[in-house]
């Protein structure tokens, strides 16, 4: 039996496997009010061309227009890797009260693992913050994009490489 945090973070696992399909990285989040999810996002940077198409970016924007309101107090967010400092911030500023985290990021995690922006005291608004709810299966499918995209680039370059020599050879 699941418990409420699996529950919801196999949702924003569902999210990032959105994100997975095209190409993103895989990323996804769910926002939580009264136990109906508000709001829905996944990674669409390179898709959309815009560094603001995070995952929890575009479930706080859906979040407050379901609401009517910027402040998302009474909200639980749910992200399948630690905030960057952009959507920590946005976290913060929309008071979100919980951020339910799946796999930890020591290279941009603004919620404890490289800074604290999202329960930082000396800061407005601080959320209370539950961490590694279904890690293994967040991390797993990071691992698997990024070891996927590598396996993609190294043919790539490989292709190169042969129509490079095929070009030489016929000069």
């Amino acid at each position: 039996m699941l418990t409420t945090d699996e529950k919801y973070m196999k949702q924003a696992l569902t999210q990032a496997r959105k994100a997975m399909a095209i190409g993103e990285v895989p990323i996804g989040c769910v926002i939580v009010h009264d136990g109906t999810v508000i709001g829905r996002g996944y990674n669409r940077r390179n898709t959309d061309h815009s560094t603001l198409s995070h995952a929890e970016i575009t479930a706080i924007r859906k979040a407050s227009r379901r609401l009517g309101d910027w402040r998302l107090e009474g909200c639980t967010l749910y992200c399948t890797l630690e905030p960057c400092p952009m959507c920590a911030g946005a976290i913060e500023q929309a008071r979100i009260d919980r951020v339910v985290i799946g796999a930890a990021s020591d290279k941009s995690g603004c919620a404890g693992s490289l800074l604290n922006i999202v329960a930082n005291e000396k800061l407005m608004h601080q959320s209370e913050i539950t961490r590694d709810v279904l890690a293994d299966e967040c991390r797993c499918l990071l691992q698997q994009f990024f070891r996927d995209l590598r396996i993609r680039n190294r043919m790539l370059r490989k292709d190169a490489a042969a129509e490079i020599a095929e070009g030489t050879s016929e000069g």
